[in-house]
């Protein structure tokens, strides 16, 4: 039987970016799966060059319970050192947050590594953010468990993060016939910052049951 665990993210800030160039960071309107897979890492206590071959081959999606609101962040930053020149400098950056988002996130996948994950969540290594370490879980990572059901099945039927009234939700779930990629499949160690694409589909579910955390 295929088992998915449910992870809740739900914060007053999220950051889920894809890229980012120089000055200018965006954020995806739903967590990514390399986003998703550090904060993970950072439950295991595994290390920027640590092995992470077992999270990146579990089956991924999400689903919007309510979708965030774009907030921009006018950063500075003094004193930092050029990359040409050695010389101190003022930088001024954009950073775009999701305000008020709440989704929920599945991995599928072998039971026992899905358990040890679930351990990990609850007894984390180091402190977990949604994106940056900035934005904080406000409900607990660990809220929903392992449910005996396919990811697209758990995710579908699942209660809702997030008091919003409707009736539908968004869901992006992988699929190797999708007709949309994302470049956030990793492919090595983060320390080595390699991504590669991976397809998605994304469809409209109905909500199955009222609020719970």
């Amino acid at each position: 039987m295929p088992c998915t665990l449910l992870i809740p993210l739900v914060g007053p800030l999220q950051s889920w970016g894809l890229d980012a160039r120089f000055d200018l960071r965006q954020t995806a309107p739903e967590p990514s799966k390399s986003a998703v897979v550090g904060l993970l890492c950072c439950c295991l206590g595994r290390d920027r060059a640590d092995p992470i071959d077992d999270l990146t081959s579990l089956h991924f999606g999400v689903r919007v319970d309510k979708e965030g609101r774009l907030l921009r962040d006018f950063h500075t930053a003094s004193d930092v050192i050029g990359s040409s020149d050695n010389k101190l400098r003022t930088v001024v950056s954009n950073r775009w947050y999701l305000a008020d988002a709440a989704f929920l996130a599945g991995f599928e996948g072998p039971r026992p590594l899905l358990e040890q994950i679930h351990q990990a969540l609850i007894h984390p290594h180091w402190m977990p953010c949604l994106g940056r370490r900035s934005c904080t879980p406000s409900v607990p990572l660990f809220a929903r468990g392992i449910e005996e059901r396919p990811l697209r099945e758990a995710l579908g039927n699942a209660q809702s993060v997030s008091n919003r009234a409707g009736a539908t939700r968004r869901m992006v779930i992988e699929d190797p016939d999708g007709s949309q990629v994302r470049p956030d499949q990793p492919l090595a160690p983060f320390s080595q910052r390699q991504f590669g694409h991976r397809r998605i589909c994304t469809l409209s579910t109905p909500l199955s049951g009222g609020q719970h955390p």
